[in-house]
């Protein structure tokens, strides 16, 4: 404790700035399309921090600037990056230039290769907390927490106020990025690990805790192994300030509205303040925090407030002119490697349609993982086994918003064409596994959508079911039932016993049968327990060589390798029909371009919504 107390009458207004979620995204600009974007990056909050900043300073606040994690992956400019080993990081040059007070970091921040995180991470020019990962013998790379002291002038004399911060990841992380993980690295229980934090930052005397938790609002009630912990966190005695991010949505915003103990228009969660800034740059989270004092107790929270200052709008903030300079080469270097042609395609491959119809761009990369993985099986028992392989749109609008889709047009591919088919660096891996096990894995995966009801409003996917989550099984052919309710929940436990939405499943026109075994070839996300997929115990791993995948789609693509068959067909899917019923799609807007490709369901387009987001009316 600090061993002279402030007088009673006394006030500090602190104000907290942060991003989470960037992913990489520095410049206004969408690499995958090789165009300017004005609803993202890095360089257009960083107008609004500036502002943010000043103002508060204008008043006489202390100002701290957080990150929230996930920054350093998603762009085809962070792998440039993240392959410069002898280059600075572009990024933490950026912390840097825009004086970030501490960074956290979020699960796919452990998508790299350990040394090169530690490479990156040692550029940082603030402290980095991760307060939960914990790495056996000396870890230099983060810290466990990080006491921050500021001076602030009141009444002529300076006052020293203590911020403590910790910092935690979903314990999941072990799993998602288990093939970079070693042994060695454990990852502990949010909430245990946070209570511990707060009491040892507590006893150093901090005047104010934040916490930055890469972490979203699931369940209000305190249970183990919580993926997202916000509501259950923010109840701990203690936390003054909460960063919260992973899931990209946003609060204070309607995004949460009518969960237990928040109060979304607000953004506050048990009375706590607490930020969640959407993904990408698309808004700078702020906390207003005014602190009284009193001789007996110290400095204390007397008010708070919570808001989202957004990128996009009427009137846009301008690109901070000193990051862009800063990330002039990297930008041009990055640009020209993303134009190298490496393939050509007949078909205008875009996800504007992937949760109704074949999505081609779906279909080819299952054949690149197929291709490699046949190739793997050669001389092995599995070799005479069926071969399928399992893939999820990773550009499917959502919680990203409505430009976030896959839009490739027919001609050239190039290599951005390949991050935008794949945007994640997952790896390939193999399972061998039963129909038994195929039938429970499609109804995992029919859980995004909604229960169809006659003569209602229905929309056909279920916002609060991730899009990356519904794996589409090439190599079979199935029926969805949509008026049948999801078998499963999110967390892969059974809702519905009686349900069973998915019928017909047929491999080479012949019924699957529950004993009948497959080899399946998928990414290490789902093969490590990714999307708690029930499946994911019992199935039998095949010993692949690692192997990136989307160099397995690069060679696909490039003809480097023999090509596969597998996804050449009619779309996997189909829905059990439904006369008189109907589904809203909610799509991009580009859409429209292609409505005559899901002729089938008699499309009638129906606006924009606020977002928007092009409605599309479905017959069934």
């Amino acid at each position: 404790m600090k061993s002279s107390l402030p007088l009673p009458s006394q006030t500090v207004r602190v104000r907290i700035l942060a991003t989470t979620d960037l992913h990489m995204n520095l410049r206004s600009f969408d690499y995958y399309s090789d165009a300017p974007e004005p609803t993202i990056g890095l360089t257009r909050t960083a107008s609004l921090i500036r502002e943010a900043r000043a103002e508060a300073r204008a008043e006489g606040a202390i100002v701290l600037l957080f990150d929230n994690g996930d920054s350093l992956q998603g762009t085809p400019i962070g792998d440039l990056a993240a392959d410069q080993p002898d280059e600075p990081h572009v990024l933490m040059q950026a912390f840097g230039l825009l004086e970030y007070d501490a960074i956290g970091l979020g699960n796919h921040d452990f998508g790299f290769d350990r040394k090169v995180l530690d490479r990156i991470l040692s550029q940082a020019p603030c402290p980095v907390v991760c307060s939960n990962v914990n790495r056996l013998g000396d870890n230099t790379t983060w810290k466990k927490q990080a006491v921050l002291t500021r001076q602030v002038e009141i009444e002529g004399h300076q006052e020293s106020i203590t911020v403590g911060i910790f910092s935690v990841v979903p314990p999941q992380t072990r799993k998602w990025e288990s093939h970079r993980l070693d042994q060695d690295v454990w990852i502990d229980d949010i909430l245990p690990c946070a209570q511990e934090m707060v009491s040892k930052l507590m006893s150093c005397g901090c005047d104010v805790i934040v916490a930055l938790a890469h972490t979203g609002l699931g369940s209000a009630d305190a249970a183990p192994n919580l993926e997202n912990a916000i509501i259950p966190l923010a109840a701990i005695e203690g936390i003054d300030a909460i960063i919260a991010g992973h899931t990209h949505l946003t609060l204070p915003g309607k995004s949460h509205a009518g969960l237990e103990h928040v109060d979304a228009a607000s953004g506050m969660v048990h009375g706590t303040p607490v930020v969640m800034a959407g993904s990408a740059g698309s808004y700078l989270g702020v906390i207003d925090l005014k602190l009284t004092s009193t001789q007996e107790m110290g400095w204390s929270v007397a008010a708070q407030c919570s808001e989202l200052r957004p990128i996009a709008g009427s009137k846009p903030p301008p690109e901070d002119p000193s990051l862009v300079a800063l990330f002039s080469d990297a930008h041009s270097t990055t640009r020209k490697r993303a134009e190298e042609p490496i393939g050509h395609t007949d078909q205008h491959l875009h996800s504007y349609f992937s949760f109704c119809a074949k999505d081609h761009g779906l279909a080819i990369v299952a054949a690149a993982q197929a291709s490699a993985v046949r190739r793997k099986l050669k001389g092995t028992p599995q070799e005479a086994l069926p071969l399928l392989s399992a893939i999820a749109p990773s550009k499917f609008g959502g919680r990203s918003g409505p430009r976030f889709y896959s839009d490739i047009p027919a001609g050239v591919m190039r290599m951005r064409h390949v991050a935008d088919l794949n945007i994640f660096p997952n790896e390939l891996r193999a399972v061998e596994l039963t129909g038994e096990h195929i039938r429970d894995w499609l109804e995992m995966s029919a859980g995004v959508f909604n229960q169809i009801k006659p003569g209602a409003q229905n929309e056909l996917v279920n916002p609060d079911r991730a899009g990356h989550n519904f794996d589409v099984l090439f190599g079979l052919s199935y029926v969805i039932d949509l008026s049948i309710p999801p078998r499963f929940n999110a967390s892969g436990g059974i809702e519905n016993p009686e349900s069973w939405r998915v019928s017909d499943i047929r491999f080479d026109g012949c019924a699957v049968a529950a004993e009948q075994r497959f080899v399946v070839a998928l990414n290490n996300y789902r093969a490590s327990g990714g999307g708690h997929f029930p499946f994911i115990d019992d199935a039998e791993p095949i010993n692949v060589p690692a192997l990136p995948i989307q160099r397995a789609l690069k060679d696909h693509l490039s003809g480097a390798q023999p090509s596969e068959s597998l996804g050449q067909g009619p779309c996997p899917f189909s829905f059990k029909p439904m006369p008189g019923s109907s589904a809203l799609l909610k799509t991009g807007p580009k859409a429209r371009f292609h409505i005559a490709e899901i002729a089938e369901f008699h499309p009638k387009l129906a606006g924009t919504d606020a977002e928007g987001f092009l409605h599309v009316q479905l017959s069934l």
